[in-house]
């Protein structure tokens, strides 16, 4: 007769010819059922646990990984089999080599014929005869003057327009703008040109004076004078500065604007007041970049034919080719660098501050 099943504990039924569980085997008891959690709860100590275990997993994988055997970085690569690495000072040597050929050996050369004369003396001979000349002081006199006042009529100019494109709605305002900035690329002989073309003797207004008045020659000649050549420069050099205050003008808050008007004062004060404080870094970059132009413009006093305006460039030009005086040209050209590097490391000092 087959034997029944045995029943040992409670819920555990024992198969027939299975041994039946050890006594020391502690029996099943059901007990009560764990509260249900909160929604939204969290097993926090679990979480706890289960982080604290990730991250003694997570850093024996770091201490056995790959960075473990990977060379140090701070060694630059050194230990990797077939790689050379080029120091780092090297790639420099191909731009000075090229800039050294290019602009520094020139200038050597004309500080050497400067020190050098070719008549023999001593090293500064030349300098002391240029600086002692008539010629000089009043190139130089000429030249410093005639680049303060361009640069002056530049900024009150280029001041004017750009309040008009940029707070005067007009149509083409737009269109004005764009052409500034291809304005910049004209050469200033264009310029000079256009101006004896309306100014020049036998040009434009000359011409329409004597079909008005029957006289045999117009009033305008002043193109040949300094005049002239102030004329030439401010036409061409007051973009340069309106570039920079469009800019400025173009991050202004215009609510200041808004609440400056809306408080009665009258547009003069606001230029005064709201404007011109914003704009003045912006001026002082533009009219630091315009002096350091004007200092070394030679195309615009040739191009005028004005013979008794005579700038550093010209003076330069008039001892080397006109008279063959190569140290003398050598001196004043030194002078005129010397100038324009102090005006232009001005300049970097101003457009840094202002942010340009």
């Amino acid at each position: 007769m087959a034997e029944a099943p045995r029943l040992d504990v409670p819920g555990a039924v024992t198969a027939p010819g299975a041994s039946a569980p050890s006594h020391t085997d502690a029996p099943f008891t059901p007990g009560p059922r764990p509260p249900a959690a909160a929604p939204g709860a969290t097993d926090r100590p679990a979480a706890r646990g289960a982080d604290a275990a990730t991250g003694r997993v997570t850093a024996d994988a770091a201490a056995t990984g790959p960075a473990a055997t990977t060379p140090d970085r701070a060694s630059g690569g050194r230990a990797r089999a077939g790689v050379r690495v080029v120091p780092a000072w090297l790639w420099g040597v191909p731009p000075v080599v090229v800039l050294a050929l290019v602009f520094l050996y020139p200038l050597a050369l004309v500080v050497q014929q400067s020190l050098t004369p070719e008549n023999g003396g001593g090293a500064f001979d030349a300098y002391a005869s240029v600086f002692a000349s008539r010629g000089f002081r009043e190139a130089l006199g000429t030249t410093v003057w005639l680049a303060v006042g361009a640069t002056v009529g530049c900024l009150v100019l280029g001041f004017a327009l750009a309040l008009v494109i940029a707070f005067v709605p007009f149509p083409g305002a737009k269109g004005v703008a764009k052409f500034i900035d291809v304005f910049l690329s004209f050469p200033s002989f264009l310029i000079t040109l256009a101006l004896l073309f309306i100014y020049g003797t036998v040009g434009m207004a000359n011409g329409v004076w004597s079909d008005l008045t029957g006289a045999a020659d117009g009033p305008f000649h002043f193109l040949a004078t300094p005049w002239g050549v102030l004329l030439a420069e401010i036409t061409y050099f007051t973009p340069f500065v309106m570039r920079p205050l469009l800019a400025a003008f173009s991050q202004l808050d215009t609510a200041q604007l808004e609440v400056a008007s809306s408080l009665g004062a009258r547009p003069a004060r606001i230029v005064r007041r709201v404007i011109l404080p914003e704009a003045l870094p912006a001026l002082a970059a533009g009219g630091s970049l315009v002096l350091v132009m004007c200092l070394n413009e030679f195309g615009i006093v040739l191009f005028t034919g004005a013979k008794d305006v005579t700038t550093l460039p010209m003076l330069v030009y008039g001892k080397a080719i006109l008279e063959s005086d190569y140290s003398a040209a050598c001196v004043v050209a030194v002078v005129n660098i010397a100038i324009s590097v102090g005006l232009f490391g001005l300049y970097r000092v101003v457009s840094k501050r202002a942010g340009a």
